[in-house]
Formats: C-alpha cells, structure tokens, sequence
C-alpha cells in the first residue's frame, strides 16, 4: 500500500512538472491560426509541440495517476479504463467521465496522419480542453 501511495506522489510530481510546459505551448499558441494551412513553419513546430505535451500530460493523468490514485485504496482493483474513470469522477478528481474519455480520444489522435481540415478540428479541440488539463494543479494539490 505504502508502494501505491508513492506511485500517486511519483505521478503527482511529473504532472506538476508537465503542466508547467503544457502551459507555455498553450499561451505561446493562443494567437496562432488554427488551420495549418495559414501556419509558418515556427508556428506549425509550436503546434506540434504543444500536442506533444497535451498528449503526454493527459496520459500521465489518465492512464498513470488515476491508476495509482485508485490502487492505493483497491491493490486488487482492475477495471477498463472507463471504469477508472468512472471512479475519478466519484473521487472527485476529474468533474465528467465522457469529457476526458473525448480528451483520451485526442491524445490518441495525435499519432495518426491529418489533413490540413482535420488538424484544424484537432488544434481547436486542444484550445478546448487545455484549461481543462491545467486545472489539474490546482485540483491535485488539493488532494495530495
């Protein structure tokens, strides 16, 4: 048990640290075209690299943190995905279930090729629910 709590304090540590860069591509993107179309090249990196840190916070949320948060009080627990969250949103740690279920869905989408229409759907949806991801600092300080 003592083992899970520090996986939870471990996971902890690397969102805080992660959100820290998420926050910048977010702010540093906010005045950027959406449609990749209408991006230099500068901008079309900072995109990507702002999809890269939206992917790589929301996995450390949804796939490591809430395992171990869950885990802590359940060693033997092993339920979907969507069962875990269905838990976060009991504890309190996430507001809506199907909402981060769509943002899992994005952090999935990023790995595959777009065209130009799609990528500005994905860019918008990443403004969308970025405030979302950030809020975890707060949220999870409370917590811990």
């Amino acid at each position: 048990m003592n083992n899970n709590k520090n996986l939870t304090g471990l996971y902890y540590s690397k969102i805080v640290k992660s959100l820290k860069y998420l926050e910048y591509s977010y702010n540093h993107t906010l005045s950027m075209p959406l449609n990749p179309a209408d991006m230099t090249d500068p901008q079309l990196e900072a995109w990507d690299g702002f999809a890269s840190r939206f992917a790589r916070t929301s996995d450390i949320f949804l796939s490591k943190y809430i395992r171990a948060f869950i885990v802590k009080d359940d060693p033997a627990y092993d339920g979907s995905f969507r069962d875990q969250l269905n838990k976060a949103e009991k504890f309190g740690l996430i507001d809506d279930t199907n909402t981060w279920m769509e943002i899992r869905e994005l952090r999935n989408a990023t790995v595959h090729e777009y065209s130009d229409q799609d990528l500005e759907k994905i860019f918008e949806k990443f403004r969308k629910y970025s405030p979302l991801l950030l809020a975890l600092s707060k949220k999870l300080s409370d917590e811990t």
